[in-house]
């Protein structure tokens, strides 16, 4: 569920009627909080603390407290003397046996993370004063000393109800938003400063009400992993067709079959027409079964789970492909070209044999459906209530819409995922995860997190930058992501 401002201090209140106490919530967050920012920083680094003096800055001091026991070098700037602090802010405070309060910052070595606990929820309109020039400070020294951003709660600078950005607005690359998910941190014209998100339950909150969405969480998909049974076979995990690649773009086959392999497919088969086939039969991973085909249609006649289709297949058939999309009785990971190819008759989406799960970037959504002004959600939400299909909706704050459900929005990723091959990676690994028994639906929203989760271990275990991220180091930490989730700790 996603939530007001309002609501979810009617849910902190309801909370305290009851027993809860501010002190006890803040303990949990900050202490989660905490948790999160190991998942990305196992080896203790440099933790500069931009504290407030309400409760947003004592989860803050909560954080820097359990972090310090890790044997972070704690420093913490304060926006005012300790004695204007809420008496728990400055609780928090007292309790830190070896930080810094400083003035200034001094020279930083190595790996750098700020904390911003400046505002929370509570905030109305744009930084001012000091509050101003720390949020200033913080993105200097993000930009300065390629530090790590993580908000507490919300961005400070950011409206957690409409999602407006005022000026100054913390850079943050990730938000730990606390008990549920805020609105403004969904909207559109937040995502450039609120980065990825997590979500910290508090579980003494309970909403009766609030908007039905919601964000992908690790808790929300470790159900769809069931452990496999001892007595299995291959043919118990799916057989997966794809329809991808082509000359000039032979690169998108392999990406997608390889995927789709290492996401728990029992048999992939890649098909082939003759002016490809034998250099895609020489280039797939050996686990990839690559067959010669004359005609896509050709795929009508094979024993499948599943069809994916589209990558790297060019402008040279669309008609084809147009039918393929429309007839072809199982369900279907339409991608690529094959969008393309639909986009000239959408009307065909209202008359699909079996289930059709569409995975456009903007640029095709926006052939396929014209944005208008929309929202992306609402982009999203329209498009589906017009054809009878599930839609992923791509970008950095991926939507999963489909009629009859509420919106999601995932959760996982980097920037370093804005390079090619990414969209053909969750093509192969959506594929392989509905041949496995999954719903479109479901298998988009794993998809969508396994892959985001997949790019940050790459980026945070040393062997990749954001930089030099590519969409095969993607498939490489697929097994880490599925593990990460089977284990909970993500």
């Amino acid at each position: 569920m996603i939530m007001t401002a309002e609501q979810m201090k009617a849910a902190e209140d309801a909370a305290f009627c009851k027993g809860s106490t501010p002190a006890g919530l803040i303990e949990i967050a900050g202490e989660e909080i905490a948790s999160v920012i190991h998942q990305y920083f196992p080896k203790p680094s440099t933790l500069v603390v931009f504290c407030g003096k309400g409760h947003n800055g004592g989860d803050a001091l909560v954080v820097a407290r359990h972090l310090e026991v890790q044997g972070w070098n704690i420093l913490i700037r304060l926006t005012t003397s300790v004695d204007e602090m809420s008496p728990l802010a400055r609780e928090h405070l007292e309790s830190l046996e070896h930080s810094q309060c400083i003035s200034s910052l001094p020279p930083i070595f190595g790996p750098l993370v700020i904390l911003d606990g400046l505002l929370g929820i509570g905030a109305v309109g744009a930084p001012k004063g000091i509050i101003a020039d720390q949020i200033i400070e913080m993105n200097h020294l993000r930009v300065k000393y390629g530090g790590f951003t993580v908000a507490v709660d919300i961005p400070s600078g950011l409206d957690a109800t409409t999602g407006e950005v005022f000026t100054p607005c913390v850079q943050s690359d990730l938000t730990v938003t606390v008990g549920g998910v805020k609105s403004g941190l969904v909207a559109d014209t937040a995502t450039p400063v609120v980065g990825r998100i997590a979500l910290v339950p508090l579980p003494d909150l309970f909403f009766s009400e609030g908007d039905p969405a919601s964000l992908i969480t690790p808790t929300q998909l470790r159900h769809l992993l069931p452990i496999r049974d001892f007595d299995t076979f291959k043919g118990s995990y799916g057989r997966i067709g794809i329809l991808a690649g082509s000359l000039g773009y032979l690169g998108a086959a392999r990406l997608v079959s390889s995927a789709s392999v290492h996401a728990g497919a029992g048999l992939v088969t890649l098909y082939a027409l003759p002016d490809s086939y034998e250099i895609l039969a020489a280039a797939c991973i050996p686990e990839v079964m690559v067959h010669r085909i004359e005609a896509y249609s050709d795929v009508f006649m094979e024993k499948l789970d599943v069809l994916a289709l589209g990558p790297g297949l060019g402008a040279a058939y669309h008609e084809e492909l147009r039918s393929v999309v429309r007839d072809v009785a199982h369900p279907c990971v339409v991608d690529a070209d094959a969008l393309n190819a639909v986009s000239a008759d959408t009307s065909l989406l209202s008359h699909c044999v079996g289930p059709r799960l569409l995975t456009p970037h903007p640029g095709e959504m926006e052939r396929l459906f014209p944005r208008m002004g929309r929202s992306r959600r609402d982009w999203a939400t329209e498009f589906v209530t017009s054809y009878p299909v599930t839609l992923l909706l791509k970008g950095a704050r991926t939507i999963i819409a489909e009629q009859g459900c509420p919106p999601v929005f995932n959760s996982t990723g980097n920037p370093g995922m804005g390079s090619g091959g990414m969209g053909d990676v969750l093509t192969g690994v959506s594929a392989a995860l509905i041949g496995g028994g999954h719903s479109p639906r479901d298998a988009a929203m794993l998809g969508a997190w396994i892959c985001g989760r997949a790019a940050e271990i790459a980026v945070f275990n040393d062997q990749d930058s954001q930089e030099s991220l590519a969409a095969s180091s993607v498939i490489t930490h697929l097994g880490e992501a599925f593990s990460s989730l089977r284990k909970a700790d993500c």
